[in-house]
């Protein structure tokens, strides 16, 4: 497929497909249709759009791109033996698919790289998380980190919720980004297991800043399973 932004954020055997803008004639099944009757214009396309970007993506996998309702807490379903993720904001959307047999689940987020608005920051980071923001944003001024701190965090959340059926609030996960290797790591502060039992500890992710957009993600590998591995929560397209 052509290459896009989360090109290199998740692992290879992941696929990706973008658009920084709405496609017109993106279509919908029936029962996705459903779920907007009371949706605004606005919404629709956007919704349109990223399932267009989801269903490229399926199709380069190999897998049918059937509807793909959103579930509980609005996360979407995937056809058998597939895992993804979806996102959008304002001139972005982006779906990134896989095999579960290859990944076990991803998180994927788009922001714009734009400061946070006042207030969130402190509802959503610890006073550790926030001491080493400041610390980055005064070594790398011109990175929006409270902006990528939001958005890791969403990834994280993307790829934990699948796993787990369970909610993780932004204070459930400790973050810390690395401004060199552009990864970051997420502690995670509950307990969490995979579908095949394992604890979860700690989510590894990726994150870029390119065309005025922050992007991150997180992917939970299944090959460390196979290598008599301890930890199969590895760094998003480790080799």
């Amino acid at each position: 497929m052509t290459p896009t932004l989360l090109t290199g954020l998740v692992p290879e055997a992941a696929l990706t497909a973008e658009e920084f803008g709405d496609v017109p004639d993106a279509w919908i099944f029936p029962e996705e249709a459903a779920v907007l009757s009371r949706a605004a214009d606005r919404r629709r396309r956007e919704f349109a759009t990223v399932r267009h970007c989801a269903r490229l993506a399926l199709t380069s996998l190999g897998r049918p791109a059937g509807p793909m309702v959103p579930g509980e807490r609005g996360a979407p379903s995937w056809p058998e033996g597939v895992v993804g993720s979806m996102t959008h904001c304002d001139g972005y959307r982006a779906a990134a698919v896989s095999r579960r047999i290859d990944v076990a689940a991803l998180g994927i987020d788009a922001e714009p790289h734009a400061p946070l608005p006042p207030g969130v920051l402190r509802r959503i980071a610890s006073s550790t998380e926030r001491s080493h923001l400041t610390e980055l944003s005064r070594a790398r001024p011109a990175l929006h980190w409270d902006r990528l701190f939001f958005s890791a965090k969403e990834s994280v959340y993307k790829a934990w919720f699948p796993l787990t059926g369970t909610w993780l609030d932004f204070r459930e996960a400790e973050l810390v980004l690395d401004p060199y290797r552009q990864t970051f790591r997420a502690r995670l502060l509950r307990t969490g297991h995979d579908d095949e039992g394992r604890p979860l500890h700690t989510l590894h992710g990726r994150w870029r800043v390119g065309r005025r957009l922050v992007v991150t993600a997180v992917a939970h590998r299944v090959a460390a399973a196979t290598l008599g591995g301890a930890d199969t929560a590895t760094t998003a397209g480790r080799r």
